[in-house]
């Protein structure tokens, strides 16, 4: 059986037109030769920006004509090997992550690159990005409480990255200081979304407490997370914050005794 044969019958054409996002092909030099139909449609907002009528007008065009700096552009596109990513302003007007991928020859010897493939995604305004950011930055400022002896709560709610992880640390850090904490409560009961970035983000705030001298505890631990979580080393982790804020009283309740 030949493996490099699809087992229903779509052409490489089929396969393009059929994902969502922006394909632009250039040649080898950086002239723009195939659109799927997704970018044909979606870049007619944008192709006016540079004085063009529709995304037709793109056919032909170097790639050099949408970059002020075209030298720098080419000497991007000359050394790729494997595929390069950027966040772009597209004349202030929108913005898009751009992947560009060299087309490769896979039955020459030395797998000669013959085009490069270049995918927008993500193309949004201005002025939704602008929407997005406020969205994030009022996500970041989580409300820190206190909700019990030398012990504050954290919510995390929405979506979270190492981004936002690294904004957030120092800032229960901060408060812990200044009030004298000794336990640290984080809910993750909010959380949309957990990956290897939040995991990180909980062990190295556990870590930089256990320098201070505070214990750090994760809450809102469902069944579905905690499959996804995974292991975190050291931490102790409970189903809602009733059982972590016993966990805490009795800690504190025994440390009375000592």
């Amino acid at each position: 059986m030949n493996n490099s044969l699809l087992p229903i019958h779509i052409t490489g054409t089929d396969a393009l037109n059929s994902i969502g996002e922006n394909i632009i092909i250039a040649d080898i030099d950086y002239k723009i030769i195939w659109l799927n139909s997704y970018a044909r449609q979606s870049l007619n907002s944008i192709v006016p920006l540079y004085g063009l009528s529709n995304s037709d007008d793109l056919m032909g065009l170097s790639m050099d004509f949408f970059h002020k700096e075209p030298t720098y552009q080419r000497q991007v596109m000359s050394g790729l090997k494997n595929g390069h990513r950027a966040r772009i302003n597209i004349k202030n007007e929108f913005i898009a992550d751009i992947v560009i991928t060299p087309i490769k020859n896979m039955q020459a010897q030395n797998q000669e690159i013959e085009g490069y493939m270049v995918m927008l995604m993500d193309v949004t305004s201005q002025a939704d990005e602008a929407k997005r950011l406020e969205e994030k930055v009022r996500e970041l400022s989580a409300p820190i409480l206190n909700i019990w002896d030398n012990t504050i709560a954290l919510t995390l709610v929405g979506e979270f990255d190492i981004d936002r992880g690294e904004t957030i640390i120092p800032v229960v850090l901060e408060e812990c200081i200044s009030k004298d904490i000794e336990f640290v409560m984080v809910s993750l009961r909010g959380i949309n979304n957990f990956d290897d970035s939040v995991r990180q983000t909980l062990q190295k705030l556990y870590d930089c407490l256990k320098l201070l001298g505070v214990q750090c505890i994760i809450v809102g631990i469902n069944p579905n997370l905690a499959v996804r979580i995974g292991a975190l080393s050291n931490i102790a982790t409970f189903r809602d914050a009733h059982e972590g804020l016993k966990y805490i009283m009795k800690l504190q309740e025994n440390s009375s005794f000592n």
